[in-house]
């Protein structure tokens, strides 16, 4: 299957945003792409607006959700893209949401691991998901969703894959700063090699974070990658040939031992 992944960088004018994600997915689509990724608040960002987050929700999300559902209908390519969503209270969900090729909305994913670290709270500002994780079939992959903090869980990537994963979806804001772009690329090239599958990855390119979307296949080769250009894109080949050669060879989820308690 042919994954896209694209990397811009989101204003507070969320019919801008959306008409940027609809150029990127016919781009895709034109490519022969299957399935586009789009970077975790693509519907527009936490702190582009003096409007509190709940009510960008409330005016935004069900027209987000509209129109992604018909971009992927008219283009034919299931889209994969993050906003935020009215949780019926006084904070928001952090959700991303998964699309089909009919416009037919697969599955929603909201954030369970919230970014409360590097002198951050996301705590403060978005309510945590209770419903995950997720997992949605597109084309020939079940495709896990991730959202930004949720790689540094390895427990969490694994339990998308023993729900039969074998591509995960990264949708993120990865924030710059020392070392953020080295965690970035080791953690994206440790959760393919770990769990012997593809890891498709898109973040966006506000002046705060890096960009670097990227894909990694089941033995950790970067079969490509983006820099911090604004907007961009990439289209990779997933094939599931590589994910059985890879777990022939490095059978890691057939050798697992778990042992808990007194041996």
């Amino acid at each position: 299957m042919k994954v896209a992944a694209a990397q811009f960088a989101p204003t507070a004018d969320a019919a801008a945003n959306l008409a940027v994600i609809e150029e990127m997915t016919r781009d895709a689509a034109a490519a022969g792409a299957e399935l586009i990724v789009f970077p975790e608040e693509a519907m527009v960002p936490s702190d582009a607006s003096a409007t509190p987050l709940r009510e960008l929700a409330e005016q935004h999300w069900p027209r987000f959700l509209e129109t992604l559902a018909r971009i992927a209908r008219e283009h034919s390519i299931a889209v994969i893209a993050a906003g935020y969503e009215d949780s019926g209270t006084a904070l928001p969900y952090n959700t991303i949401a998964a699309v089909d090729a009919e416009g037919e909305v697969l599955g929603l994913y909201r954030k369970m691991h919230l970014y409360d670290a590097f002198d951050y709270r996301e705590s403060q500002r978005v309510q945590r998901g209770d419903t995950g994780p997720v997992v949605v079939r597109i084309g020939d992959f079940n495709v896990g969703l991730v959202n930004c903090y949720d790689v540094r869980f390895p427990e969490f990537t694994r339990s998308l894959v023993e729900m039969g994963a074998d591509l995960l979806s990264v949708s993120a804001a990865w924030v710059r700063g020392p070392l953020k772009e080295d965690h970035w690329s080791t953690l994206l090239r440790t959760r393919a090699i770990e769990n012997t599958c593809w890891v498709v990855a898109s973040s966006l390119t506000t002046p705060d974070c890096i960009g670097m979307s990227m894909a990694v296949d089941p033995l950790g080769v970067v079969r490509s990658a983006l820099g911090e250009e604004e907007r961009a894109m990439f289209v990779v080949d997933a094939d599931k040939e590589r994910i059985d050669r890879a777990r022939t060879v490095l059978p890691v989820l057939r050798n697992r031992r778990i042992i808990i308690g007194p041996r």
